[in-house]
């Protein structure tokens, strides 16, 4: 006789026989005792729950000849044939190869017509998210208002992707994964109806394997149980499904715990030669240090995970972590898993991520260890406290700002020679400073002033807003502050920049913000430019007692609302910036 799968040999034929589903089954069950039927219902979850069965299920219902309470009697000339599919007014829609308008068409033009053989004609549209917007449209009216002898039954792994229009018109219901207990006591019942002899162990793990889906549960029992001869046992499943035992990963967890790469290598290269996925191997990594955490931060937590099948040891591996560490753990491996789905070589990776593990618990520590640092390896805990970090940060600042103060001084030159020393080229230079204390003038301002109608600067102002834009891009948070600045004059390798405000100018002064912007000017410029403020103000007063009337009233700084006493507004200054003062005409 012809071997029939298992997920179809067991495939529920009443409400009674379905497992997992009891919020929705019995919803259905009242609506047909009450004799409150819908016209359409909208069946959604993950596969292999029980939607289409459902559905069969519910269409044996409603044209059961000999119906008593709820559920169909299976043994009427009905429920016979539509459980066999001999019914052509109980049509089984597969909407992903017949998702165009013309089929829906065709459908919508036989609705119309009473059934031959039954009380009711259900249509169950499988995959209907696959259908066409056009098809979504021509089957609106019908589904809103069919025939009273017609009912339709939808049924879709991907709500969302329908419209709003269809759901509105049906009675939705969501359907759950299956438990892994649900799903454990039906595989036992059905290894004990079909003679398969399993392990309570490898049952619980395929129940595992299926993620919630009934269908895929019977499908790799129906595997193993061909491979196995009948006795399914715990290593068989593991050898089958390409799985990894738990003791695996407690000794990775033990070899990342003591930081052995050499031990992370050879336990890689060994799944690999069993076959094993490296993908796979880092996602059921992250799994289980994400069950470590659970069972370390979180009581009785060895219930909220469906892989703990010994929690006792559980509980050991997550005694010898601390939890700063099984968080560092989790993100880590979290970001190159992420990483992994564009590897060309995702056992590289994988390896790269186990050795990552060790090297950033070897690099918080001491290269030479006493004893109690060792215990503190060996439990996972932080060598060098956070508040300790950042106070050396806070003097590391403190330091850069003294060196800046002496340079600014002249005590100590921008080459590393005392004030005064000759150069060694012998040439007669005058380098701009880097920096300027706030609230005084740069040095060599006469030179600055000369320059600000000079072709250099011409070029500069020209490329300022390629600068600002360069410089977002590269750190938003120093553009934020540098934008309130703009260029006004340019001398050899300095550009002055004159600021409105002091918070912006004494952040845009701070070295390593010095740093990013110097960085953009020479990339932007061709050539390497150093960076020298200057306040507005200050800027005008020296520009205005240096030059004549008629230079004054054509400095580019000075916009007419300036010069008749308002107050400057900055989008206005924005607005110059990008596009030229031209472009901008200023109405008052």
């Amino acid at each position: 006789m012809e071997h029939i799968a298992l997920y179809r040999a067991w495939r529920p034929q009443s409400f009674k026989d379905m497992v997992g589903q009891r919020h929705i089954i019995q919803t259905l069950q009242n609506a047909i005792r009450e004799q409150r039927v819908s016209h359409a219902y909208l069946f959604s979850g993950p596969r292999g729950t029980g939607k289409t069965s459902a559905a069969k299920v519910l269409a044996k219902a409603v044209n059961c000849e000999r119906q008593q309470g709820s559920e169909p009697c299976n043994e009427c000339p009905s429920c016979l044939r539509i459980t066999a599919g001999n019914v052509m007014d109980v049509q089984e829609i597969d909407a992903a190869s017949n998702r165009g308008v013309e089929e829906i068409r065709d459908l919508r033009d036989k609705v119309k017509y009473a059934p031959t053989e039954v009380r009711r004609k259900v249509y169950i549209i499988d995959e209907v998210h696959m259908l066409t917007t056009e098809a979504f449209n021509a089957l609106l009216k019908t589904l809103e208002e069919p025939p009273p002898h017609v009912m339709f039954i939808l049924a879709t792994t991907e709500p969302h992707k329908l419209p709003a229009t269809i759901i509105s018109r049906c009675q939705r219901f969501d359907f759950r994964r299956v438990s892994l207990e649900e799903q454990t006591g039906l595989l036992s019942e059905i290894c004990e109806k079909e003679g398969i002899e399993a392990d309570p162990d490898a049952l619980q793990y395929i129940a595992r394997l299926s993620d919630g889906g009934m269908r895929d549960a019977l499908s790799i029992l129906d595997q193993i149980s061909s491979f196995t001869d009948g006795h399914v046992t715990y290593q068989q499943v593991l050898g089958m499904t390409g799985g990894i035992p738990a003791e695996q990963f407690a000794r990775l967890a033990s070899a990342i715990l003591e930081g052995n790469m050499g031990l992370l290598l050879e336990l890689v290269e060994q799944l690999m030669h069993e076959g094993k996925s490296a993908d796979k191997c880092l996602e059921n990594l992250l799994h289980y240090f994400r069950d470590l955490l659970m069972i370390k931060m979180v009581p009785g937590a060895d219930q909220l995970t469906d892989r703990v099948l010994n929690p006792a040891e559980f509980k050991d591996m997550a005694a010898a972590f601390s939890r700063e560490r099984l968080f560092e753990i989790v993100d880590t491996l979290n970001r190159y898993l992420g990483e992994m789905k564009y590897a060309t070589h995702p056992q590289t990776l994988f390896e790269v991520a186990l050795m990552k593990l060790c090297s950033m618990r070897q690099g918080d520590l001491p290269v030479t260890m006493d004893s109690s640092a060792s215990v503190a390896v060996s439990a996972g805990l932080p060598a060098v406290h956070q508040s300790e970090l950042v106070i050396l940060k806070r003097q590391i600042v403190a330091l850069e700002k003294k060196l800046e103060q002496a340079m600014q001084s002249g005590s100590i030159s921008s080459g590393g020679r005392e004030a005064g020393a000759p150069s060694r080229s012998g040439a007669a230079q005058t380098p701009a400073p880097r920096i300027s204390a706030p609230g005084k003038m740069p040095p060599h301002m006469d030179l600055f002033i000369a320059g600000k109608d000079s072709t250099d600067f011409a070029a500069v102002y020209k490329q300022w807003s390629l600068v600002l834009q360069a410089v977002k891009e590269e750190k938003v948070t120093v553009h934020a502050w540098f934008v309130d600045g703009e260029p006004v004059s340019v001398i050899e390798d300095a550009v002055l920049v004159a600021f409105k405000n002091t918070i912006h100018r004494d952040t845009t002064e701070k070295p390593v913000n010095r740093q990013v912007i110097e960085g953009v000017l020479a990339a932007r410029l061709g050539k390497p430019y150093r960076l020298v403020t200057i306040m507005l103000r200050d800027w005008n007063e020296a520009a205005l007692k240096s030059v004549s009337q008629v230079s004054k009233e054509e400095l580019r700084l000075e916009h007419e609302h300036e010069a008749a006493g308002g107050t400057s507004e900055p989008w206005i200054d924005e607005a110059i910036q990008l596009f030229g003062e031209d472009l901008v005409i200023i109405k008052e």
